[in-house]
């Protein structure tokens, strides 16, 4: 495994901010960890990429164990955290060639930094200062830093945070591009950045593990359905909460309904016969599909 995390707490005085927190990530894959501000997230990445220890517990990168062996984790890993440090008067190019020094990649250096400023396409920008950088541009640093040793895992704290529609789009392309070769965990509390980009989630609520799961089977923690229905005619909302199975009854716009169910039957055919009995005509009926921002929402409600 890359990432094995076992048993992992994490106490600031009588606080807890991670309680028991375990999962494996295997080699290649990309897993988004996400959580509601305060949940744990950035305590648990510092844990990591050996910026903080744990009060207990164990956890290792690529075999290499976090407290024990901190040297060798962190030639292993790439970090990019949340709020991206960089040194804003250092020219991009100049400012890879220290990052370069500082992991001693000697004669490689130049090759590296080449191939670094390709991928994350700061070529036009490579002779300009950091301070000058639209945001975009400055992760795109943050990442080619992360990058530029050739780590096995790379680690990226909330990568898309405050980037517009363009650079959110070119960033998460650029992420894929890295996760078909490498490890890849990001934390983030957008929903959008998962379904986007990871293979797996796992969602952590007040310092403990909530679900762990593939994105598509994530959906297996819904508590029940929901069916937008359009009737041909008005239709009055107390004759539609008296069907059989519905909890709730919303109305979208005109004759169109969203009607919610706590189970999982299908409610479908109830919804047609009460369209027969009271002679209205069905025009359309879907089925919705719970997005992974609803069952978010389920598991992390205090």
């Amino acid at each position: 495994m890359s990432i094995t995390v076992s048993q992992i707490t994490k106490n600031y005085g009588k606080q807890v901010v991670l309680n028991k927190v375990s999962f494996q990530i295997a080699k290649g894959e990309i897993v988004g960890l996400l959580g509601p501000n305060g949940a744990g997230k950035s305590t648990l990445m510092k844990i990591l990429t050996c910026f903080i220890p744990p009060t207990s517990g164990d956890a290792s990168i690529e075999g290499f164990d976090v407290t024990m062996q901190s040297m060798e984790v962190r030639r292993h890993i790439g970090y990019l955290p949340e709020n991206n440090p960089l040194y804003l008067d250092m020219y991009v190019k100049e400012y890879l060639g220290f990052i370069a020094g500082i992991h001693k990649l000697g004669k490689d250096s130049a090759k590296r930094i080449a191939d670094m400023i390709s991928l994350t396409g700061l070529g036009p920008e490579q002779y300009k200062l950091i301070g000058t950088l639209s945001k975009g541009y400055r992760q795109r640093v943050g990442l080619a830093q992360a990058l530029i040793h050739n780590p096995d895992v790379l680690i990226l704290d909330e990568p898309t945070s405050g980037l517009d529609p363009n650079q959110l789009l070119e960033i998460r392309n650029l992420i894929k591009t890295i996760g078909k070769e490498k490890t890849v965990m990001i934390s983030t509390h957008i929903m959008q950045e998962v379904e986007a980009i990871c293979d797996r989630a796992i969602i952590i609520h007040q310092g403990s593990i909530v679900a762990d799961d593939s994105t598509a089977h994530l959906s297996q923690f819904r508590t029940g359905i929901i069916i937008t229905a359009e009737f041909d005619k008005q239709v009055e909302i107390a004759a539609l909460q008296k069907i059989k199975g519905i909890s709730r009854v919303i109305n979208e716009s005109g004759n169109v309904w969203q009607l919610h169910a706590e189970g999982e039957e299908d409610i479908r055919p109830n919804i047609f016969n009460f369209a027969v009995k009271n002679g209205f005509t069905v025009l359309s009926l879907h089925r919705e599909e719970q997005k992974l921002e609803e069952v978010f929402q389920q598991l992390t409600k205090k």
